[in-house]
């Protein structure tokens, strides 16, 4: 099937903000990602703001890499360097496989726009559960570099030469539609 008949396949997304300080009101970056996500023709089934703790955030992300109805996470926040961001921490022991190639091609698209305060960041991606999982800072410039860069792209089956989505059912261990 060449590039023009590959079909574009909506998936499931959850939207997840890691904040001690942001609610839905003032959740720029959880907006743009929804919108994003929304405007490509993905659906995006579960949205939810976290506090910065371990522990939730670790039964958050389980909850959710457990819900065989959702087919990627995107999180923003909690994943700097202060004592409070979490986010690596709480996806660690749920990553089955590290997706190490989004977080270098993150930090040096960043580097482009930011220079070397890039190397604060901790964005990183991995498959959970058959969940593709993605755990973005939580400026709306990193997000929006992340999305439209990178995981726009990547969740495009039309996307070549390869793309996650003609992926995710041998991910999953299913078979092909």
């Amino acid at each position: 099937m060449s590039n023009k008949e590959q079909k574009f396949v909506p998936l499931n997304v959850a939207v997840m903000t890691v904040s001690d300080t942001r609610v839905a009101k003032n959740d720029m970056s959880g907006d743009l990602i929804a919108e994003r996500l929304e405007q490509a023709g993905h659906r995006v089934v579960n949205r939810s703001i976290q506090r910065e703790d371990l522990g939730n955030l670790t039964s958050a992300f389980r909850a959710l890499t457990d819900d065989s109805d959702i087919d990627v996470i995107v999180s923003t926040g909690g994943t700097g360097l202060t004592q409070r961001d979490g986010t690596p921490e709480a996806t660690a022991d749920l990553i089955d496989k590290p997706i190490p190639g989004f977080g270098e091609l993150f930090r040096m698209l960043s580097y482009e726009e930011i220079g070397a305060s890039t190397i604060e960041s901790r964005a990183a991606a991995g498959v959970a559960n058959g969940t593709i999982v993605f755990t973005l800072p939580g400026s709306p410039g990193a997000c929006r570099l992340a999305m439209d860069k990178i995981i726009l792209k990547q969740l495009d089956a039309r996307t070549r030469p390869c793309n996650l989505v003609t992926l995710l059912p041998r991910i999953r261990h299913e078979e092909k539609p």
